[in-house]
């Protein structure tokens, strides 16, 4: 059985990653993160934390033993490369390339177990809102109603308090002379006549 975690748009170059991940491969997961541990190099991190999910999805989704896990294939491609510039001498300008890492992680059995598929999560029965229409909401008791009928209640509760919402104002009407028409003041006659630049 194999189970795997990948890292997507890692802001390391591949280069410095690949010489971590040399480090790591084909070694069993303990023991790879032991290593990791020690090693003096700032791409370890994100290569600790990918090793932790792999093991992480290999013990949820599938019920594998920790102890029974090894690293059987980790790559590293290129990713998306940011270019940004550099001022140098006498005006000119030279390219920076700030590349970025793909990474991603297979972890293998080194004693087969036997289990091919995953547990899935058991779903629940299907609503059937005719139903709900049926039966007047007073005759449903409140046990016998379940999340996704809740939901379909709540929204109904929701419609009716959508219709006490206050009026909604053109907002093209705004600025200095409809606002105010909208708020029911109008100016007097002396802004009419005594203009503020009227020199």
């Amino acid at each position: 059985m194999q189970t795997s975690a990948k890292v997507n748009n890692l802001r390391i170059s591949p280069r410095k990653l690949r010489l971590v991940v040399d480090v790591v491969r084909g070694l069993r997961a303990e023991e790879a993160l032991q290593r990791l541990r020690f090693l003096n190099k700032a791409a370890s991190q994100p290569v600790i934390k990918l090793i932790r999910s792999g093991v992480a999805n290999a013990e949820h989704n599938f019920e594998l033993a920790k102890d029974n896990l090894y690293v059987k294939e980790i790559r590293v491609d290129a990713a998306a490369t940011l270019k940004r510039w550099m001022p140098r001498a006498h005006g000119r300008a030279t390219p920076i390339r700030k590349r970025g890492s793909h990474l991603s992680l297979t972890l293998g059995e080194i004693k087969d177990s036997g289990v091919k598929t995953g547990k899935k999560p058991a779903a629940e029965a299907p609503v059937k809102l005719t139903e709900l229409d049926k039966k007047p909401a007073e005759a449903i008791k409140p046990e016998q109603i379940t999340s996704a009928q809740q939901d379909v209640f709540d929204t109904e509760a929701k419609d009716t308090s959508a219709e006490a919402v206050k009026e909604i104002q053109d907002t093209r009407r705004e600025g200095r002379r409809g606002q105010a028409r909208m708020e029911g003041g109008r100016k007097g006659f002396a802004s009419r006549i005594f203009r503020r630049k009227s020199g």
